[in-house]
């Protein structure tokens, strides 16, 4: 897989040569995902206000829901969703695409023309599956911060500035790069996932099945393990700030 990564990266600079299948990939992302991370959004973060709303009703501090709500999704719930669902909408589909110009030679086809299938297929998705999921997290936090809004003010009676002035107290500029930067890497990862695994499979249609199924797991694993470990070296460079 590193071998793979490295050699989709190492022809980049050629962008003439995979600039529209970057294009197609992108628009084909960006469509299967885009409405489901709306519908996802948005009843995710009615939810965190609706639970963090009522126990800040309780002990006095309804104000802060607004920023509890609005900080967890720009800094975990926006990379996270963004990624599962290019992931588990764009991956399988990569996965499947690559797996069968898999097993129909495509690929060794290819080879044979002198012309190496990583630039052709896998630079693009690599660069297209990166971008389309960074253009998904302010979707995210769009949605997500509407759904929150909507049971804290409009059910709960907190006004809307304190929905928000909790937000902006509590955010910096620092906590949206590094959530730009995880999704990035969460959406690069499953571009590389689904690319080894469409084109490692076995050469039969079971085995397109099994690879779509491993490459979606095993995706869901990485992602949970980097964001944990780019959150930790995060808080220990910059200590989250209280109110």
């Amino acid at each position: 897989m590193s071998v793979l990564a490295l050699e989709g990266f190492r022809r980049t600079w050629a962008v003439n040569s995979w600039f529209w299948e970057f294009v197609e990939q992108c628009w084909f992302l960006a469509r299967v995902t885009s409405l489901p991370v709306l519908l996802v959004s948005l009843p995710l973060g009615a939810t965190v206000a609706l639970q963090v709303g009522d126990l800040a009703w309780q002990l006095g501090a309804s104000s802060a829901t607004g920023g509890a709500v609005v900080v967890g999704l720009v800094r975990e719930v926006a990379p996270m969703a963004s990624a599962l669902l290019i992931a588990g909408a764009g991956g399988s589909a990569m996965t499947s695409d690559i797996g069968a110009r898999n097993i129909r030679d495509e690929l060794a086809a290819m080879e044979v023309m002198a012309v190496n299938p990583i630039h052709r297929l896998v630079t693009p998705r690599l660069w297209a599956a990166s971008t389309v999921a960074v253009l998904l997290v302010p979707l995210v936090i769009v949605a997500g911060a509407a759904g929150g809004y909507f049971f804290n003010v409009i059910v709960q009676g907190v006004t809307p500035g304190a929905y928000f002035d909790g937000a902006t107290s509590l955010l910096v500029t620092s906590d949206l790069l590094v959530t730009l930067l995880k999704a990035w890497i969460f959406g690069f990862i499953a571009a590389i996932m689904s690319c080894h695994y469409g084109m490692t499979c076995q050469t039969s249609p079971v085995g397109v099945g099994r690879a779509v199924n491993r490459s979606t797991v095993t995706t869901f694993l990485l992602v949970f393990a980097v964001n944990y470990v780019i959150t930790m070296i995060y808080f220990l460079a910059y200590p989250p700030r209280t109110l």
